[in-house]
């Protein structure tokens, strides 16, 4: 039997790693762009090109990792996430860069898929919430030393050191994993079928869909955005006649929780990831501030959802995880609404309040609405069901740069930014305030709904 506590510490080091790199890299963006020559839509990709790895393989490594063993595509992964995060550091040029980006998404969706399975299924459900929350915290831990670090990093060193720091983290990982785990296996459904040709028909279907809509204003992104959408019809149709599916359509069918939990995480990350990423640029192009003091400024909404998240998943142990997380969707839709009118100039002291609104209302969310989802399905399901989740919160963070990158190609076009040249990411910026608002209150209908 494996020691919980060394499960806990593997699952919180690998919530970490991710979000720190994602958070460090919206900070690094305009120290890379003359270094690489990045326009404005190309610094999207940096964080579009890992996004769209990691969604597109979530579900088939966590469907293969409860035939196959958990463990071994944690520590598969995390060896890729590694090494991938040393060719980041390497790359020379855009397409490098952007292809290890891709490796790196590829090698963080076995980890993703399999991390909270592990978790899930040495804790008993009376702890779990608590363990949850604790990987919530490192999640948000990550998000918060993220910029500051990240801005120090640029500052004083590069930002190639963002992606070179993975590798000592990741050779810890996989030390740990091969001494403290050295016998132990985690399986679910050992014995089935892998359904090798529903996943591709799945990964090439959400690339295509995604990568359209990042695109939607030109004719390619929409025939591509409409090729996807009805290649993921076809993959539900196809799963829905398969012995052994990829995805079981009856967890979406006739488990309300597992559904309307799923949609609510897709919404919620759908109105709330870009945020950073706009705001980093507004800060640093706009209002003048350096690296440094940009990521400090950015801080706030990730340490307020570091600090209230291990209490928000013991609640959640002790009342409906689904009011919990309701009630964070509502503070979240606040605080995008205090980051309207940025082209009239946004002071300080309500970019600092949306970010703690909004910090605290993603505490409330996280590791409630995972506990929700956990607790609904089967223990076959644990894997699946966690890769599931995760899928949802990297195609609503897809989506949400998706959204950017469309604004930013309307209002900024081919234009490097620059310190005042603005007007167009100010726009941006500006419309993208009221469509992520009213992607969060669609996500507080969502999250009320499985509760009826």
């Amino acid at each position: 039997m494996a020691d919980p506590n060394v499960v806990l510490l593997l699952a919180v080091l690998a919530s970490f790693s991710t979000p720190f790199t994602l958070a460090a890299v919206n900070i690094a963006l305009p120290a890379m762009a003359p270094e690489l020559g990045l326009d404005a839509p190309g610094m999207g990709w940096v964080s579009l090109s890992f996004l769209l790895a990691a969604a597109a393989l979530l579900v088939p490594f966590g469907r293969a990792a409860d035939i196959y063993g958990r463990k071994k595509f944690f520590a598969a992964g995390f060896a890729l996430f590694t090494a991938a995060s040393l060719f980041c550091g390497l790359a020379a040029t855009q397409a490098q860069l952007l292809a290890a980006r891709a490796l790196q998404g590829a090698g963080s969706a076995m980890v993703f898929g399999t991390s909270v399975a592990i978790l899930t299924a040495v804790f008993p459900p009376q702890g779990r919430g608590r363990a949850l929350g604790y990987v919530s915290a490192a999640v948000y831990a990550g998000l918060s030393l993220g910029p500051p670090a990240g801005g120090l990093l640029v500052q004083y060193a590069s930002w190639r050191a963002i992606f070179l720091l993975n590798v000592p983290l990741g050779l810890l990982v996989l030390y740990l994993v091969a001494r403290r785990l050295p016998g132990a296996e985690w399986k679910g459904a050992e014995g089935e079928k892998f359904d090798a040709a529903g996943a591709g028909l799945y990964a090439a279907s959400l690339t295509a869909l995604m990568y359209g809509l990042s695109r939607a204003a030109e004719p390619a992104g929409q025939a591509a955005a409409a090729a996807g959408a009805a290649g993921l019809w076809a993959f539900l149709a196809r799963e829905r006649r398969v012995p052994h599916p990829l995805l079981d359509a009856a967890l979406l069918a006739r488990n309300k929780v597992f559904a309307f939990s799923n949609l609510a995480a897709f919404l919620s990350y759908s109105a709330t990831f870009a945020s950073g990423f706009l705001l980093s640029l507004y800060l640093q192009y706009s209002s003048g501030l350096s690296a440094r003091a940009a990521g400090f400024v950015l801080v706030f909404q990730p340490l307020l959802m570091a600090v209230f998240s291990p209490w928000a998943g013991r609640l959640s142990d002790r009342r409906d995880p689904g009011v919990i997380a309701s009630a964070g969707m509502v503070l979240s839709a606040a605080g995008i609404l205090l980051f309207a009118g940025p082209e009239r100039g946004l002071p300080l002291w309500r970019v600092i309040a949306g970010l703690c609104t909004l910090g605290l209302g993603l505490a409330l969310f996280g590791a409630p609405n995972t506990n929700a989802v956990m607790g609904s399905v089967e223990k076959r399901h644990y894997s699946l069901a966690a890769a599931t989740l995760a899928t949802m919160r990297l195609t609503g963070q897809m989506f949400s740069m998706a959204v950017v990158m469309l604004l930013l190609s309307v209002y900024a076009g081919k234009a490097r930014p620059a310190p005042g040249a603005v007007a167009g990411l100010d726009r941006a910026f500006g419309a993208g305030v009221w469509v992520f608002a009213g992607l969060a209150a669609a996500g507080v209908a969502a999250s009320l709904k499985r509760r009826r």
